[in-house]
């Protein structure tokens, strides 16, 4: 039996190892095979634990050799933002960029536990999520809600910067 246009148009968006390309703002799943799935509440829970989960915020940002910001991000407060990681296809300019913040920021701990986010209805943090995964990231937690849902839930936001990102890493 043929595929439909509308299946075959499904086709194209995710690579062949499953992350998704494009209409990265569109419905998420409820859930990721690749991490534990919180509300807002679980992470304000989380956050205030002895020692908190690092926060990952992957919101994309316009890229021309510096990062342009047209308005200003806000974030949840001690969020690290590593903006355009979560895209389905990575040059090794930026998987490097991911991957040697990952590791920095964890201290090479693999069992640190990570929240991702995004906004919400953002495949950006899903394919995140996925991605630090298959690096042996195991303590992985998606915030699918990201910071819209942190906003509707009236927690406090700061002013994000992104992480700086060099063409030529020498990390």
């Amino acid at each position: 039996m043929a595929a439909t246009a509308e299946e075959m148009d499904d086709l194209e968006l995710y690579t062949y190892d499953g992350y998704r390309l494009y209409r990265y703002r569109s419905p998420t799943p409820a859930s990721s095979d690749y991490a534990e799935t919180l509300s807002t509440a679980q992470v304000v829970d989380m956050l205030r634990a002895e020692r908190p989960p690092l926060l990952i915020d992957v919101q994309p940002l316009t890229w021309n050799r510096v990062f342009i910001q047209q308005e200003p991000r806000r974030h949840i407060p001690g969020s690290v933002w590593l903006p355009n990681v979560g895209r389905g296809e990575l040059d090794e300019d930026w998987e490097h960029y991911f991957s040697s913040h990952l590791e920095r920021l964890t201290e090479g701990n693999r069992q640190r536990e990570i929240i991702i986010y995004c906004r919400a209805d953002c495949w950006m943090s899903w394919n995140a999520v996925k991605r630090a995964s298959g690096w042996g990231y195991n303590r992985l937690y998606w915030y699918r809600d990201g910071s819209d849902g942190w906003i509707e839930n009236d927690q406090k936001t700061v002013q994000a910067e992104p992480l700086p990102f060099s063409e030529t890493q020498d990390e």
